[in-house]
């Protein structure tokens, strides 16, 4: 269900560093290792809490699209530590090779993703969960499976994105688990007349689009509770999304490693400085995508609803778990990449 307009912030072009921050301090763990072993390293910091019947929310892409997560990595996840997880995903809004299940399904097996079940959550239609304290829903339409997972793991290729400025945790959930033919739309369509009526099919306002995905966010994991997690792999960063597939622009900005956290402000967050860390010739694209975009809304959005922390502690999983002291450390150091 939808409710009336509001007016969004206003900030989601411009960068606050960490020493302007307020607020309590979370903690997200960090490798260098780009690897299936990387993966597992930083995966197992977050996994207490991934109990039941477990999802990984994970972006498959679009076919043969060049920058996605390596399967073989998730494969080994997978098998060591989740052998009972299933990959969950939902239709797209844009038509494409994902738009129907039946297509989604084919993209999937050209992609690789079949070394574990994958369910189209969105398949049978959508359930509405509630959206606590938001401005522009009262609920979200997901997928009707959703509900049917006691926990989840959000895996997430961070990179650019054509609407969001950037894809981390928050837009893999918000857009990601969100109904193909509903909640998307509810997502990126204007409302009008108490939301009866819609705007064009991508009539939203940039920091209206991010305070949407982040409400959409919050319903899924206020859902899970404390049993979602978060792993962000920062490599093939490219200003494109997945969903671009072959046509994604090149890939200008260094790999850095994969970071985890069971606060989904905190690592998003912490991604994003790493990226404002980098020189200008290393970050240039990808902060002009981002901040055009109004993307760092996200963020400051996500801050205001509760849902995490801004301010963090970054810990090196390949130092003994010593506390790495700013971004610019991480950016000094080459990655490995197995």
């Amino acid at each position: 269900m939808r409710i009336n307009a509001a007016t969004p912030g206003g900030n989601g072009d411009v960068y606050v560093p960490m020493e302007q921050r307020t607020g309590d301090v979370s903690v997200v763990y960090f490798t260098r290792d780009l690897s299936a072993a990387g993966l597992r390293k930083a995966a197992a910091k977050v996994m207490a809490p991934i109990t039941g019947k477990q999802a990984i929310k994970l972006h498959t892409g679009e076919k043969n699209g060049p920058n996605i997560i390596p399967r073989e990595w998730v494969a080994e996840l997978v098998r060591e530590d989740m052998p009972e997880a299933t990959i969950i995903e939902t239709n797209t809004y844009y038509a494409g090779d994902r738009d129907t299940t039946a297509k989604h399904l084919e993209t999937l097996k050209v992609n690789g993703w079949t070394f574990c079940p994958v369910d189209i959550t969105d398949d049978e239609g959508y359930v509405e969960l509630p959206v606590e304290g938001g401005k522009w829903f009262d609920t979200m339409a997901v997928g009707s499976h959703l509900p049917n997972y006691d926990s989840m793991l959000t895996l997430t290729h961070f990179k650019g994105h054509m609407m969001g400025g950037f894809g981390g945790s928050n837009k893999n959930i918000g857009i990601g688990c969100a109904s193909g033919l509903e909640g998307k739309k509810w997502i990126h369509a204007q409302t009008f007349n108490n939301g009866l009526s819609w705007g064009g099919q991508w009539s939203v306002d940039q920091e209206e689009l991010m305070e949407k995905i982040s409400e959409s966010t919050k319903a899924t994991i206020d859902h899970f509770g404390e049993h979602v997690t978060y792993v962000n792999v920062m490599r093939n960063m490219s200003v494109s999304c997945d969903c671009e597939g072959l046509a994604a622009a090149p890939v200008v900005t260094p790999n850095v490693g994969i970071l985890a956290s069971t606060d989904i402000v905190a690592i998003d967050t912490a991604c994003i400085d790493i990226v404002w860390a980098m020189s200008e010739d290393e970050h240039h694209d990808l902060v002009e995508r981002i901040t055009t975009r109004h993307g760092l809304r996200q963020l400051a959005y996500m801050h205001e609803l509760g849902m995490g922390n801004t301010r963090y502690v970054l810990i090196d999983l390949d130092n003994d778990e010593k506390e790495i002291t700013s971004a610019d450390c991480v950016v000094d150091l080459k990655p490995f990449e197995g």
